[in-house]
């Protein structure tokens, strides 16, 4: 059982040489001259001063001297030299000195003589020395006397004894007593840092909890307003008075328009992940930089991502390569990425079959795909399946996917789902759509509702359509937007189409900008030389659509620019939609330019719009072509666009085509 940090540990004495994390209790402070926590030899000290060092304290042994015996004997158990330590260990002990007894026990340890041991610790510890009641305590926990154990471990910690403090709490955690994390943060503060890391990740759990609290209470807050304000808009339709109630500020740290959510036990977990890191701790160090990215503070993240992954923390070596990455040097990135990959990190070796497959280097991602699925990374597999699906070789794809998914890979079993129902198997694809979204995959949700509405189950997959919109899919958000225009639930259609236009949607956008162009009163007409008024939220949303290369949206800001006055701004966007192949926008660009004197242009642009199957560009081309005095080409225009229609169009055509056969049989 390795529960209480390094091995070394144990052997915690005042005159015994420790890592840093040991601290001396006060009364055994060694002379001057010997080891110490407190006062390390500099590394420059040369060994002839050891040597020298070594025969004084062994002259004053010699001569009988308890205190240069219990140094000398620690002296020659730090070398490893047992059995020239063990006699001065005893002599001292026999002199009463509870450091020497307390260095007896750990050489009898070393030696595999655990009980002997602890009757030294036990003669040290009653003494009052604390690293011996240590040493003690975790004789009995690994032994299973547990109350023993606290008991001995329980006197070293109130002594002050850091790692006493530590074994302590990790005793009581085990237990999970509350006083657990008091005498962890006693360890933390005395510089273990072991137990720094360990409260500091005691201290994220608190602050994630926090952090989830405020995410429910912000939806809730959210929900609460959007009643308020609804009920608002409401009454300031109706003329009644409106109520404004005052709404916190506790939403998720991120969100757009959120206040960033830092609680205490957040930043004191970053204070002791920082006084881990320094004294070290690798893992601390991970976190640490983590927390650091999340924050923006990219370069300190770095830094301790290279301090732990120096220090052998795959994890923090993958973290650097993806730093790396982001900051556009890929090559850097691969050689953290080779080397967490080789010490056993998955996402380290996706992350090198992702970059060799960009680099069309198929078998070599294949290679790096398998070795993270070997290291226990299930998007091995789910990559190997994409990479397959690529490559056409469906029958391997099918298999990884599956393998994914069996796994609990919520966007392998929606892979699998959209590759069954490519080959039509529906019902097969069906479970898996299911399996996805259940376990939180916005796709499969959304996919769900295809499948639904394919089949003319409107109401299901309306259900599915909800659920993908409510986890911020923008296509979901405009299908459920167009039922609720379906169902004449105007204010439920806009609030959908708000978030999916604000999502990115050009069809959104073009709809939403239609609701609001339906309120509105019909703008007065144009008159020369008026000012141009300013454009209204319902022409800013057909703009957007319109710039994202929606065409009827742009024929309508077309329509609106001319409406203002603004012929340039309406031939453009005329011009845009035309190009993109749209046959109003041909046709209105035709009757601007006839409008501006140029019929000839304008007859091309009607020619488009008629081929496509425009019935008024036909008709008007019947009508340039009759005035032209070519009747024949009038004729077959006029004979177009009574086939084209609508019904109006195809009267007026009717006649005109009649009135030119006449003057061809005349």
């Amino acid at each position: 059982m390795d529960v209480m940090g390094d091995k070394a540990t144990l052997l915690e004495t005042g005159r015994f040489a420790q890592p840093a994390d040991f601290v001396v209790p006060a009364d055994l402070v060694v002379p001057a001259s010997a080891s110490s926590v407190e006062s390390v030899r500099a590394a420059e000290e040369d060994e002839t001063g050891d040597a020298v060092e070594e025969a004084r304290q062994r002259l004053a042994a010699e001569s009988g001297d308890a205190e240069a015996m219990s140094v000398l004997g620690a002296m020659l158990l730090r070398r490893g030299d047992l059995d020239g330590a063990e006699p001065y260990l005893r002599g001292a002990t026999a002199a009463g000195d509870r450091a020497a007894a307390n260095n007896l026990g750990v050489l009898l340890h070393q030696r595999g003589y655990a009980d002997e041991a602890a009757s030294w610790w036990r003669i040290a510890a009653v003494a009052g020395s604390a690293a011996a009641a240590h040493a003690l305590g975790r004789h009995h926990r690994e032994r299973g006397d547990e109350p023993a154990a606290e008991y001995w471990l329980r006197q070293s910690a109130e002594q002050g004894h850091a790692l006493g403090a530590y074994a302590l709490a990790d005793l009581l955690e085990h237990r999970s007593d509350a006083a657990a994390e008091r005498w962890m943060r006693v360890a933390a503060e005395r510089g273990h840092r072991e137990a720094a890391y360990r409260l500091a990740r005691a201290l994220d759990r608190i602050a994630e909890q926090e952090e989830r609290a405020s995410v429910r209470e912000g939806r809730r807050i959210a929900r609460a307003a959007f009643e308020i304000g609804s009920a608002s808009r409401e009454a300031a339709r109706e003329g009644r008075p409106v109520v404004r109630e005052g709404r916190g500020a506790a939403v998720r740290a991120g969100e757009p328009g959120a206040d960033s959510v830092v609680g205490a036990a957040a930043e004191e977990a970053e204070q002791w992940y920082r006084q881990a890191a320094a004294r070290g701790h690798r893992r601390a160090a991970l976190h640490l930089g983590a927390i650091l990215e999340r924050r923006g503070e990219l370069k300190e993240a770095g830094r301790w991502y290279l301090t732990s992954a120096k220090d052998g923390e795959p994890r923090a070596a993958c973290a650097l390569g993806f730093l790396l990455r982001d900051a556009g040097d890929t090559e850097s990135a691969a050689v953290w990425w080779l080397r967490a990959a080789q010490d056993g990190d998955g996402n380290a070796a996706n992350a090198l079959g992702a970059l060799h497959a960009e680099r069309g280097e198929t078998q070599t991602a294949e290679r790096w795909y398998r070795a993270a699925m070997d290291a226990g990374d299930i998007n091995g597999a789910y990559n190997l399946g994409l990479l397959c699906a690529e490559q056409g070789r469906t029958a391997q794809a099918e298999q990884w996917y599956r393998r994914a998914a069996y796994a609990g890979h919520r966007e392998a079993a929606n892979a699998l789902a959209i590759l069954l129902l490519q080959v039509g198997d529906a019902s097969g694809a069906e479970p898996w759509f299911s399996k996805a979204a259940e376990a939180g995959s916005v796709d499969a949700a959304f996919n769900l509702g295809i499948l639904f509405a394919g089949r003319g189950d409107d109401a299901t997959a309306l259900v599915w359509y909800e659920r993908a919109a409510a986890a911020g899919h923008t296509e979901a958000a405009l299908q459920v937007a167009i039922a609720r225009l379906r169902d004449g639930d105007e204010r439920a259609a806009e609030r959908h189409l708000r978030c999916a236009a604000g999502g990115g949607s050009a069809e959104a956008a073009y709809r939403l900008a239609a609701v609001l162009d339906a309120r509105r009163p019909p703008a007065p007409a144009h008159e020369l030389g008026e000012p141009v008024r300013e454009k209204n939220e319902c022409e800013e949303w057909y703009e957007r659509a319109a710039s994202q290369g929606h065409r009827r949206a742009q024929v309508r800001v077309g329509m609106l620019a001319a409406g203002r006055g603004d012929v340039v701004e309406a031939a453009r966007w005329y011009r845009v939609a035309a190009e993109s192949g749209s046959r109003n926008g041909a046709f209105n660009l035709g009757l601007l330019l006839a409008r501006e004197g140029s019929e000839p242009e304008a007859a091309v642009w009607w020619a488009r719009a008629a081929d496509a199957g425009h019935g008024r560009a036909a008709l008007r081309l019947a009508l340039v072509y009759a005035r032209r005095g070519e009747l024949v080409e009038g004729k077959r225009w006029a004979d177009r666009a009574v086939a084209l229609g609508p019904v109006e169009v195809a009267e007026r055509a009717a006649r005109l085509r009649d009135a030119l056969r006449d003057e061809l049989s005349a």
